[in-house]
């Protein structure tokens, strides 16, 4: 597996918030989610780490093997992602 370098983390985070934003724009105008809101902010969340996880398998690594600062920096980035999110559409 590869250690991923602090860089190659904030590309992937940026990927990700603008793919999680604009799959946000696509499920609450067009799609229905079972589980109204809290069922496509699961939704989202969940994508969130498929895709995070597909990402980090295509550089050769995987959440596993990421170190716990990385880890963090994912979790609080995920976590602001979705809050920005919740506070947009809950509206």
């Amino acid at each position: 597996m590869a250690v991923l370098t602090e860089k190659a983390i904030d590309e992937i985070l940026e990927y990700l918030e603008k793919s999680i934003t604009n799959l946000a724009k696509d499920a609450f105008e067009n799609l229905e989610v079972a589980g109204g809101f809290e069922g496509t902010k699961n939704f989202l969340e969940n994508q969130f780490e498929i895709r995070l996880e597909n990402l980090l398998v295509a550089k050769g690594s995987s959440t596993h093997h990421l170190e716990s600062g990385m880890k963090n920096k994912i979790i609080q980035k995920k976590q602001a992602i979705i809050h920005d999110i919740t506070k947009e559409y809950k509206n």
